[in-house]
Order: structure tokens, then sequence, then C-alpha cells
């Protein structure tokens, strides 16, 4: 009874044990999507004064929901996810959480994996079962379609009303607690492939490979190739602490390693070959657009760091261009069905937050609503609904996702 809400709203993705061994279950048992329940349940256990707020906690573990049509990465039936929780005296302070933790992802989704968001309030429709708001940051796909790479929920006091999380407060009045929960999930391993890979392979942006630069030395003799090993080695004690490097001495040939490293998306590659230890330099690629620029060795460890910088942002650059270039605006649903089908990508509106209407969208284009974006027209909107002809209340954001 006290889980009813929150596992209704999950009841389509829910996998439940119905046996045990080979003994029917008396009560089937759902695989819990996310952990609410369970954090509620110790919340109530652990929470007694206000002196015991706020309490922080962060967690990472795998959940299950039965997905029908799985996608490597962005819809998997079971993944890891980094899960926060946190109890509070009030809804504000809640609230205060929930926005400083959709912050963070935005931080990590812009700044590390170098992927524009939008940041945004979910519809009621698509906002977290059990949750008083939903807030998500949506990233848009080299295919068009929209991800979402993390949310944020104020809970508010359902939680605490359906675990019974009282706190007694300074005035000596009991209070229910209010909460928050935040998640995101390996999908964003899944969004930095399908933002910035290309035909030749995954690019990582700098800041998230696991390697940022791999060398490869070039030899056509062992005399070449003894002289080639003493500049590489050089270079390495010379980036030891500095930049992570992988250095690749298989016995391919150069073509086969330059291409297997570009497959695995490693930022700059760099060539040392005989010609390099001769000008004593080096010649570094780099992955995103092959550019080529040979460095003094005296120079690499200002002009590495550098480079690499420079790689980061004009991976977040070009991903945000093509964001804008696919964001389009409309106050036509003839127009907006023809964008959807034909176009794909963001699809900005004035819109009347029509439940029904929502729904009615869904199901004739397959298109849900992403977001209320935070950047709403100065002075409000003007106009009418673009659907329902209603007095538009906000701007949102449609578009098919995954």
């Amino acid at each position: 009874e006290k889980e009813a809400e929150h596992i209704e709203g999950f009841a389509p993705e829910l996998a439940w044990v119905t046996r045990g061994g080979n003994e029917e279950l008396e009560e089937p048992l759902a695989i819990r999507p996310s952990s609410e329940t369970i954090i509620s349940h110790s919340f109530a256990r652990w929470v007694k004064s206000y002196r015991d707020l706020p309490i922080l906690l962060n967690q990472w573990n795998n959940v299950m929901r039965w997905e029908k049509r799985t996608t490597l990465f962005l819809r998997t039936t079971e993944f890891l996810w980094q899960e926060g929780h946190t109890a509070h005296r009030t809804i504000e302070e809640a609230e205060e959480r929930t926005l400083m933790m959709l912050e963070v992802y935005k931080a990590f989704a812009e700044e590390d994996a170098a992927m524009p968001v939008i940041m945004g309030r979910k519809s009621e429709n698509e906002k977290f079962a059990g949750a008083l708001r939903t807030y998500a940051i949506e990233a848009l796909m080299g295919d068009g379609k929209a991800l979402q790479a993390g949310t944020s929920h104020n809970l508010g006091t359902n939680f605490a009303k359906s675990f019974d999380i009282q706190y007694l407060d300074a005035d000596g009045q009991r209070k229910y607690c209010a909460t928050t929960s935040w998640g995101a999930s390996t999908r964003l391993i899944g969004g930095i492939i399908m933002v910035h890979g290309d035909n030749a392979g995954l690019i990582l942006p700098p800041r998230l490979a696991p390697y940022p630069v791999v060398i490869v030395p070039i030899w056509r003799n062992d005399t070449e190739k003894a002289a080639v090993g003493v500049l590489v080695e050089r270079v390495e004690k010379m980036l030891k602490g500095k930049v992570r490097v992988q250095i690749d001495l298989s016995e391919n040939t150069p073509g086969w390693k330059f291409n297997e490293w570009e497959l695995r998306g490693v930022p700059v590659r760099m060539e040392i070959g005989p010609r390099d230890v001769k000008n004593n330099s080096v010649m570094l690629v780099r992955r995103d657009n092959r550019g080529r620029e040979s460095v003094p060795v005296e120079a690499l460890e200002s002009r590495l760091p550098a480079l690499l910088a420079e790689v980061q942002e004009a991976l977040f650059q070009r991903a945000k261009a093509f964001q804008d270039q696919n964001t389009r605006h409309t106050d036509s649903y003839e127009e907006f069905k023809q964008i959807i089908a034909e176009k794909r990508g963001f699809v900005r509106v004035k819109w009347a937050e029509d439940s029904a209407a929502e729904l009615a969208i869904k199901a004739e284009t397959k298109a849900t609503l992403r977001v209320i974006p935070f950047d709403q027209p100065e002075g409000g909107v003007k106009g009418t609904c673009f659907y329902t002809g209603k007095p538009a209340t906000c701007e949102a954001i449609f578009a098919r996702a995954y």
C-alpha cells in the first residue's frame, strides 16, 4: 500500500518475481526500478529530530526496467546508475537541493562530456511517479532524437507521508520531511557515442577519455625502431603525471594502428617516426577534425594540454551548433507534424499545459514533451497554444526520444 503510487507509475516497466525455486510466491516481488521505497524505509528509521536533517545519500547500484525494445547503452533492461536521495525539513530546502543536483548534471554533461543540454521541468504526464516536480536535462543525438540525460525530483512530502518519515522540529511539532531523488545512468555513454561519433568510430571528449593521447611509434627497420624508442621513452617520462598516455607497441602497420585508435576515439594521436627523431619533434593528429601539427619536443608539455582543451571546446561547440540548427519554432500543428516526421530535432512551441492534448500529440506523432525549459520568454508567453488554441502558459520542447 505504501508503494502503490510509485509502483503504479512504473507498472509497464516492472519485472516481477513470481516463483522461488519450484514454489509459487504468496506475494509477487517487484525488482526495483529505482530505490525510493528502500531509502524511504530507511529514512523513517533514521530520522527522529530536525537535528538529523538534512540527510544526503549517494549510491551506485543496478536497477531493472522491462524494456520492450532495448537499444545498446540508451535503453537496457538492467543498468548501472548513480542515484542520490536526500531528506529535508521543508519543501523549499528540497527544491533547492533538487535544482542544485540538476546543475551538477548539466555541468558534467557540458563541461566533461561536451554534450550541450537543455534544462527544464517535466510535464505532469512525464514527471517521476510520486514526485511533486521533476526536472531534467535533455540532449539531442546525432540522429535528431532526444535523450533524457539526467533527472532530479522534488518528492515533496509524498514519500514521507507514505512511509511515515517524521521529525520533531525545534518548535516541538512533529512534521513530515521533504525528500528528493536524482539520477544519471550509463545511458550517458550512449549519449557521448551518438553526439560526437562519426563514420570512422567513436570520438571521446579529452576529459573523459581513459587515454587522451596515444603514441604510435613508426619505424621500418631495427635501427629506426631503436632511435624512435628512445624519443618515445623521453616523451613518456616528460608527460608522466601530466597527461595520460597509451603507447601502441604492437607489430601492426602504422595505417592499421591509425584506424584502430580512430575507431576507439582517442582524442589525439601522437606519431613519432625517424623524421621526428631527426627534427626533435612529434606529429599531433586530432581525432575530431584530423588536423595535424608538428610540435617541438621541448614545447610538448605546454602545447599538448592546450590542444586537448581546444579539442574539448571544439566538440562542445560542434554539438551546440548541431542542436541550435535542429531546434525549430512553430505555431502550426501541421508544420509541427512535418518537422517531427521529416527533420526530427527539438521543436519549440507555445503550450497551454494540457495533459490530454499532450497524450494526443504523442499518439499521433510519437513525439513527447521533453521539458518546459527554464529559459522562457521575458515578460511571459504571448499568444495561443499551437495545438489547442487555448491561451499559452509557457513554451515547451517536443521531440521523438530514446
